[in-house]
Protein backbone atom coordinates (compact mmCIF):
# COMPACT_ATOMS: atom_id res chain seq x y z
CA UNK A 1 0.00 0.00 0.00
CA UNK A 2 1.18 3.14 -1.40
CA UNK A 3 1.93 5.46 1.81
CA UNK A 4 0.65 9.48 1.67
CA UNK A 5 3.39 11.58 -0.01
CA UNK A 6 3.86 14.83 2.14
CA UNK A 7 6.44 16.14 -0.16
CA UNK A 8 8.33 15.58 -3.16
CA UNK A 9 11.52 13.51 -2.78
CA UNK A 10 15.07 14.94 -3.76
CA UNK A 11 16.54 13.69 -6.40
CA UNK A 12 19.38 11.97 -3.79
CA UNK A 13 17.16 10.52 -1.50
CA UNK A 14 17.93 7.21 -2.24
CA UNK A 15 16.56 3.23 -0.81
CA UNK A 16 17.99 -0.09 -0.75
CA UNK A 17 18.92 -0.20 -4.33
CA UNK A 18 20.81 3.09 -3.81
CA UNK A 19 19.92 4.27 -7.02
CA UNK A 20 19.29 8.35 -7.27
CA UNK A 21 16.21 9.98 -8.67
CA UNK A 22 13.69 7.10 -8.62
CA UNK A 23 11.88 7.40 -5.01
CA UNK A 24 11.52 11.18 -6.18
CA UNK A 25 9.80 9.90 -9.66
CA UNK A 26 7.46 7.49 -7.19
CA UNK A 27 6.82 10.03 -5.00
CA UNK A 28 5.89 12.91 -7.37
CA UNK A 29 3.70 10.13 -9.17
CA UNK A 30 1.31 9.27 -5.91
CA UNK A 31 1.77 12.88 -5.16
CA UNK A 32 -0.13 14.02 -8.17
CA UNK A 33 -2.66 10.72 -8.07
CA UNK A 34 -2.97 12.36 -4.29
CA UNK A 35 -4.11 15.64 -5.98
CA UNK A 36 -0.79 17.64 -5.07
CA UNK A 37 0.51 19.57 -7.82
CA UNK A 38 4.54 18.53 -9.05
CA UNK A 39 5.41 20.12 -12.51
CA UNK A 40 8.32 17.76 -13.41
CA UNK A 41 8.59 17.81 -17.08
CA UNK A 42 11.81 19.33 -17.05
CA UNK A 43 13.71 16.56 -15.76
CA UNK A 44 11.95 14.31 -18.16
CA UNK A 45 15.17 13.53 -19.47
CA UNK A 46 17.09 12.84 -16.53
CA UNK A 47 14.01 10.36 -15.54
CA UNK A 48 14.91 8.45 -18.85
CA UNK A 49 18.63 8.43 -18.33
CA UNK A 50 17.37 6.51 -14.63
CA UNK A 51 15.09 4.13 -16.64
CA UNK A 52 17.98 3.29 -18.94
CA UNK A 53 20.45 2.43 -16.75
CA UNK A 54 17.96 0.52 -14.69
CA UNK A 55 17.27 -1.30 -18.30
CA UNK A 56 13.44 -0.59 -18.17
CA UNK A 57 11.46 1.88 -20.00
CA UNK A 58 9.60 4.81 -19.70
CA UNK A 59 6.19 3.15 -20.45
CA UNK A 60 6.96 0.24 -18.02
CA UNK A 61 7.66 2.67 -14.99
CA UNK A 62 4.77 5.12 -15.98
CA UNK A 63 1.94 1.96 -16.37
CA UNK A 64 3.21 0.46 -13.36
CA UNK A 65 3.02 3.65 -11.04
CA UNK A 66 -0.22 4.60 -11.82
CA UNK A 67 -2.23 1.45 -11.80
CA UNK A 68 -0.68 0.06 -8.82
CA UNK A 69 -0.75 1.63 -5.28
CA UNK A 70 2.77 0.55 -4.53
CA UNK A 71 5.25 1.66 -1.62
CA UNK A 72 8.65 2.54 -2.72
CA UNK A 73 9.97 -0.66 -1.02
CA UNK A 74 7.27 -2.46 -3.78
CA UNK A 75 8.87 -0.39 -6.44
CA UNK A 76 12.27 -1.21 -5.47
CA UNK A 77 11.13 -4.84 -5.77
CA UNK A 78 9.27 -4.34 -9.00
CA UNK A 79 12.32 -2.43 -10.27
CA UNK A 80 14.31 -6.02 -9.47
CA UNK A 81 11.84 -8.52 -10.94
CA UNK A 82 11.92 -6.86 -14.06
CA UNK A 83 15.26 -5.86 -14.78
CA UNK A 84 17.69 -7.75 -12.19
CA UNK A 85 19.28 -6.07 -9.53
CA UNK A 86 21.49 -3.10 -11.06
CA UNK A 87 24.78 -3.39 -11.17
CA UNK A 88 27.44 -1.73 -8.75
CA UNK A 89 29.39 0.08 -11.35
CA UNK A 90 25.47 1.28 -12.57
CA UNK A 91 24.89 2.25 -8.71
CA UNK A 92 28.22 4.35 -9.16
CA UNK A 93 27.87 5.90 -11.57
CA UNK A 94 24.86 7.36 -11.40
CA UNK A 95 25.52 8.40 -7.62
CA UNK A 96 28.92 9.99 -8.89
CA UNK A 97 26.59 12.10 -11.54
CA UNK A 98 24.76 13.28 -8.45
CA UNK A 99 27.48 13.89 -6.10
CA UNK A 100 26.95 11.23 -3.73
CA UNK A 101 30.21 9.14 -4.28
CA UNK A 102 33.26 9.64 -6.00
CA UNK A 103 33.62 7.04 -9.40
CA UNK A 104 34.69 3.60 -9.62
CA UNK A 105 38.16 3.90 -11.66
CA UNK A 106 36.68 1.13 -13.55
CA UNK A 107 34.18 3.81 -15.13
CA UNK A 108 36.97 5.44 -16.46
CA UNK A 109 38.41 2.23 -18.39
CA UNK A 110 35.21 1.46 -20.01
CA UNK A 111 34.03 4.52 -21.29
CA UNK A 112 37.84 4.85 -22.24
CA UNK A 113 37.19 1.55 -24.56
CA UNK A 114 34.50 3.60 -26.58
CA UNK A 115 37.21 6.55 -27.10
CA UNK A 116 39.46 4.84 -27.89
CA UNK A 117 37.51 2.52 -30.68
CA UNK A 118 38.37 3.72 -33.69
CA UNK A 119 35.54 5.97 -35.17
CA UNK A 120 32.52 4.62 -37.25
CA UNK A 121 31.48 7.19 -38.42
CA UNK A 122 33.62 8.51 -41.23
CA UNK A 123 34.03 12.65 -42.05
CA UNK A 124 31.83 12.62 -44.71
CA UNK A 125 29.06 10.70 -42.35
CA UNK A 126 29.42 14.12 -40.16
CA UNK A 127 29.08 16.21 -42.92
CA UNK A 128 26.16 14.19 -44.30
CA UNK A 129 24.30 14.19 -40.41
CA UNK A 130 25.49 18.11 -40.47
CA UNK A 131 23.52 18.82 -43.48
CA UNK A 132 20.83 16.62 -43.18
CA UNK A 133 20.02 15.69 -39.88
CA UNK A 134 20.54 11.98 -39.89
CA UNK A 135 23.46 9.40 -40.90
CA UNK A 136 23.46 5.48 -41.66
CA UNK A 137 25.52 3.55 -39.84
CA UNK A 138 26.02 0.49 -42.20
CA UNK A 139 26.58 -2.76 -39.89
CA UNK A 140 25.70 -1.63 -37.16
CA UNK A 141 25.46 -4.98 -35.65
CA UNK A 142 26.50 -8.40 -37.31
CA UNK A 143 24.08 -9.51 -39.97
CA UNK A 144 23.35 -12.66 -37.44
CA UNK A 145 22.43 -10.13 -34.40
CA UNK A 146 20.07 -8.83 -36.21
CA UNK A 147 18.47 -12.02 -37.54
CA UNK A 148 17.98 -13.21 -33.96
CA UNK A 149 16.52 -10.31 -33.36
CA UNK A 150 13.84 -10.90 -35.87
CA UNK A 151 13.50 -14.41 -34.84
CA UNK A 152 12.29 -13.22 -31.70
CA UNK A 153 9.63 -10.53 -32.87
CA UNK A 154 8.13 -13.64 -34.99
CA UNK A 155 8.16 -15.82 -31.58
CA UNK A 156 6.54 -13.01 -29.83
CA UNK A 157 3.49 -12.11 -31.96
CA UNK A 158 3.09 -16.23 -32.92
CA UNK A 159 3.99 -15.54 -36.71
CA UNK A 160 5.77 -17.04 -39.47
CA UNK A 161 7.60 -15.28 -42.70
CA UNK A 162 6.02 -17.90 -44.94
CA UNK A 163 2.25 -17.40 -43.68
CA UNK A 164 1.18 -14.13 -44.72
CA UNK A 165 -2.05 -13.91 -42.83
CA UNK A 166 0.03 -14.50 -39.46
CA UNK A 167 1.43 -11.59 -39.71
CA UNK A 168 -1.99 -9.42 -38.93
CA UNK A 169 -2.58 -11.62 -35.53
CA UNK A 170 -3.59 -9.31 -32.72
CA UNK A 171 -3.55 -11.53 -29.90
CA UNK A 172 0.16 -11.61 -29.19
CA UNK A 173 -0.19 -9.66 -25.63
CA UNK A 174 3.01 -7.93 -26.34
CA UNK A 175 1.61 -6.15 -29.66
CA UNK A 176 0.11 -2.64 -30.06
CA UNK A 177 -0.35 -1.47 -33.22
CA UNK A 178 3.10 -1.58 -35.40
CA UNK A 179 4.77 -1.40 -31.47
CA UNK A 180 5.76 -4.83 -30.25
CA UNK A 181 6.47 -4.33 -25.99
CA UNK A 182 9.69 -6.53 -25.39
CA UNK A 183 11.80 -4.73 -23.31
CA UNK A 184 14.10 -7.11 -21.28
CA UNK A 185 15.86 -9.66 -23.60
CA UNK A 186 18.89 -10.38 -24.03
CA UNK A 187 18.62 -11.05 -27.74
CA UNK A 188 17.73 -7.27 -28.05
CA UNK A 189 20.46 -6.30 -25.25
CA UNK A 190 23.17 -7.66 -27.67
CA UNK A 191 22.38 -5.07 -30.14
CA UNK A 192 22.10 -2.09 -27.36
CA UNK A 193 25.35 -2.67 -26.41
CA UNK A 194 27.51 -3.08 -29.77
CA UNK A 195 30.58 -0.89 -29.23
CA UNK A 196 30.33 0.04 -32.54
CA UNK A 197 26.58 1.91 -32.14
CA UNK A 198 28.11 3.23 -28.51
CA UNK A 199 31.16 4.94 -30.53
CA UNK A 200 28.82 5.89 -33.06
CA UNK A 201 26.46 7.51 -30.93
CA UNK A 202 29.59 9.53 -28.93
CA UNK A 203 30.79 10.86 -32.01
CA UNK A 204 27.35 12.59 -32.94
CA UNK A 205 27.19 13.60 -28.42
CA UNK A 206 30.62 14.48 -28.09
CA UNK A 207 31.30 12.07 -25.17
CA UNK A 208 31.02 8.65 -24.38
CA UNK A 209 29.17 9.14 -21.37
CA UNK A 210 26.00 7.97 -22.36
CA UNK A 211 23.26 5.11 -21.60
CA UNK A 212 21.75 2.73 -24.05
CA UNK A 213 17.90 2.91 -23.90
CA UNK A 214 15.43 0.07 -23.59
CA UNK A 215 12.71 0.67 -25.92
CA UNK A 216 10.38 -1.16 -27.72
CA UNK A 217 10.66 -2.65 -31.18
CA UNK A 218 8.39 -2.57 -34.45
CA UNK A 219 6.21 -4.81 -36.60
CA UNK A 220 4.69 -3.12 -39.41
CA UNK A 221 3.23 -5.36 -42.11
CA UNK A 222 2.08 -4.72 -45.80
CA UNK A 223 -1.16 -2.78 -45.81
CA UNK A 224 -3.97 -4.13 -46.89
CA UNK A 225 -7.89 -3.15 -47.43
CA UNK A 226 -8.48 -5.05 -44.12
CA UNK A 227 -5.47 -4.13 -42.25
CA UNK A 228 -4.60 -0.04 -42.48
CA UNK A 229 -1.48 1.85 -41.30
CA UNK A 230 -1.85 2.61 -37.91
CA UNK A 231 0.54 5.30 -37.66
CA UNK A 232 2.23 6.76 -36.13
CA UNK A 233 2.29 8.86 -39.17
CA UNK A 234 5.15 12.34 -39.11
CA UNK A 235 5.31 13.60 -35.72
CA UNK A 236 8.30 15.16 -33.02
CA UNK A 237 8.65 13.19 -29.43
CA UNK A 238 9.44 16.54 -28.86
CA UNK A 239 7.73 19.15 -25.74
CA UNK A 240 7.03 22.74 -27.53
CA UNK A 241 6.23 23.89 -23.99
CA UNK A 242 9.82 23.88 -22.81
CA UNK A 243 12.97 24.75 -24.27
CA UNK A 244 14.25 22.73 -27.01
CA UNK A 245 17.56 20.77 -26.55
CA UNK A 246 19.76 18.60 -28.81
CA UNK A 247 19.00 14.88 -28.79
CA UNK A 248 18.91 11.74 -30.98
CA UNK A 249 16.81 8.73 -31.87
CA UNK A 250 17.41 5.47 -33.49
CA UNK A 251 16.41 2.63 -35.20
CA UNK A 252 17.84 -0.44 -35.81
CA UNK A 253 16.74 -2.60 -39.39
CA UNK A 254 16.13 -5.95 -38.41
CA UNK A 255 15.68 -7.09 -41.94
CA UNK A 256 16.36 -5.00 -45.45
CA UNK A 257 13.78 -2.41 -46.04
CA UNK A 258 12.93 -0.50 -48.98
CA UNK A 259 11.96 3.02 -48.88
CA UNK A 260 8.14 1.44 -49.66
CA UNK A 261 8.27 -0.78 -47.18
CA UNK A 262 7.09 1.36 -44.28
CA UNK A 263 10.29 2.62 -43.82
CA UNK A 264 11.33 5.00 -41.75
CA UNK A 265 10.13 8.34 -42.70
CA UNK A 266 12.00 12.04 -41.93
CA UNK A 267 12.08 15.60 -43.58
CA UNK A 268 15.93 16.01 -43.91
CA UNK A 269 17.58 18.85 -43.13
CA UNK A 270 14.58 20.58 -41.41
CA UNK A 271 16.85 20.87 -37.84
CA UNK A 272 18.04 23.40 -39.70
CA UNK A 273 14.87 25.52 -39.33
CA UNK A 274 12.42 23.97 -36.78
CA UNK A 275 12.82 27.40 -34.32
CA UNK A 276 12.23 29.69 -37.56
CA UNK A 277 8.98 27.34 -38.68
CA UNK A 278 7.74 27.68 -35.06
CA UNK A 279 8.34 31.01 -34.65
CA UNK A 280 6.06 32.03 -37.61
CA UNK A 281 3.38 29.27 -37.16
CA UNK A 282 0.07 30.59 -35.54
CA UNK A 283 0.10 30.79 -31.86
CA UNK A 284 -2.69 29.21 -31.62
CA UNK A 285 -1.45 25.98 -33.86
CA UNK A 286 -0.44 22.72 -32.45
CA UNK A 287 2.88 21.92 -34.59
CA UNK A 288 1.85 18.08 -34.57
CA UNK A 289 -1.12 18.90 -36.49
CA UNK A 290 0.45 20.26 -39.03
CA UNK A 291 0.80 18.95 -43.23
CA UNK A 292 4.33 17.65 -42.10
CA UNK A 293 4.62 15.40 -45.09
CA UNK A 294 4.76 18.72 -47.12
CA UNK A 295 7.99 20.02 -45.81
CA UNK A 296 9.74 17.05 -47.86
CA UNK A 297 8.94 14.22 -46.27
CA UNK A 298 11.69 11.17 -47.82
CA UNK A 299 11.49 7.67 -46.80
CA UNK A 300 15.14 6.24 -45.36
CA UNK A 301 15.70 2.19 -46.82
CA UNK A 302 18.40 0.36 -45.31
CA UNK A 303 19.67 -3.24 -44.74
CA UNK A 304 19.72 -5.25 -41.85
CA UNK A 305 21.91 -4.80 -39.54
CA UNK A 306 21.77 -0.86 -40.20
CA UNK A 307 21.31 1.68 -38.10
CA UNK A 308 19.49 5.28 -38.85
CA UNK A 309 20.38 7.50 -36.33
CA UNK A 310 18.89 11.24 -36.78
CA UNK A 311 18.06 14.48 -35.05
CA UNK A 312 15.18 14.41 -32.77
CA UNK A 313 14.23 17.94 -34.63
CA UNK A 314 13.05 15.93 -37.36
CA UNK A 315 9.86 15.10 -37.93
CA UNK A 316 9.45 11.42 -37.99
CA UNK A 317 7.41 8.30 -38.56
CA UNK A 318 6.58 5.09 -39.94
CA UNK A 319 4.76 4.99 -43.41
CA UNK A 320 2.06 2.41 -45.32
CA UNK A 321 3.84 -0.59 -45.83
CA UNK A 322 3.52 -1.05 -49.93
CA UNK A 323 5.97 -3.93 -49.90
CA UNK A 324 5.38 -7.56 -49.78
CA UNK A 325 7.17 -8.37 -46.38
CA UNK A 326 6.92 -6.60 -43.04
CA UNK A 327 9.49 -4.00 -41.41
CA UNK A 328 10.79 -5.05 -38.25
CA UNK A 329 13.04 -2.58 -36.06
CA UNK A 330 14.59 -2.31 -32.91
CA UNK A 331 14.88 0.95 -31.33
CA UNK A 332 17.83 2.19 -29.76
CA UNK A 333 19.16 5.22 -28.85
CA UNK A 334 21.76 6.22 -26.46
CA UNK A 335 21.70 9.88 -24.18
CA UNK A 336 23.81 11.39 -21.72
CA UNK A 337 24.46 10.03 -18.29
CA UNK A 338 22.72 12.59 -16.48
CA UNK A 339 21.25 15.12 -19.01
CA UNK A 340 20.30 18.34 -16.77
CA UNK A 341 23.48 17.58 -13.92
CA UNK A 342 25.87 17.53 -16.92
CA UNK A 343 24.29 20.98 -19.03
Amino acid sequence: MAESTDRMALSTDIGELGVPQIKRIWSSVNGFKQGQDGDRRAEHELDCAIYNALGISVQQVLSYLYTQNASFEEFERWIVELAGLPKPLTVNRLQTAFGLTQPNPEIARYLQRVDQYPPVLSNEDLLFWEEHGYVILKQAVPIEHAKQAENVIWELINGTPSDPASWYSTQAPERHGIMIEEIQNKVFDQNRYSLKIHKAFAQLWGTSDLWVSHDRCGFNPPQTAAHLFPGPDLHWDLDFSRPLMFSTQGILYLTDTEPEQGALTLVPGFHKHLEKWLAELDQNSDPQKQDLHALGSKPIGAEAGDLIIWHSYLPHGSRPNQGDAPRIVQYINMVPCCPRLTE
